[in-house]
């Protein structure tokens, strides 16, 4: 199991990915919005997302946990 992570605070924008979808390493999974910038959240590793931790209008601090992947 892997947890992809905030590298920063800021507004979850949007949700690229879904549970059960398979991704690679270096995609884009969601969107944040943090000082009137849009920074993408890439996946470190490939895997299945097995859980979706945020919603489109969350608000993250840096380490809080975004995705799980199986």
């Amino acid at each position: 199991m892997t947890q992809i992570t905030s590298t920063m605070a800021g507004t979850v924008l949007q949700v690229l990915v879904n549970q059960g979808d398979e991704i690679e390493n270096g995609q884009a999974v969601m969107m944040l919005e943090s000082m009137k910038m849009e920074i993408p959240v890439e996946a470190e590793t490939a895997g299945k997302v097995s859980e979706v931790k945020v919603n489109a209008g969350d608000f993250v601090n840096e380490g809080d946990t975004l995705l799980v992947l199986e």
